[in-house]
């Protein structure tokens, strides 16, 4: 699984940090970091936070 984020959507509003921290969290600027290839153990998670992403910036490859 790979998790991409359209980086100009992204604003930053981190609602996919408390959705799924092991994978997204905010820098100390601010600025959402997250790892690009969670393990699939972390699928759920990712899928949450793509459906709280109040922009859809955030998808899914397999």
């Amino acid at each position: 699984m790979k998790v991409v984020v359209d980086t100009d959507k992204c604003q930053d509003h981190g609602q996919c940090a408390f959705a799924t921290p092991d994978v997204f969290s905010m820098d100390v600027e601010g600025h959402l970091v997250y790892v690009s290839e969670p393990g699939e153990a972390l699928r759920d998670g990712v899928e949450e936070a793509a459906d709280v992403c109040p922009l859809q910036a955030i998808r899914i490859e397999d």
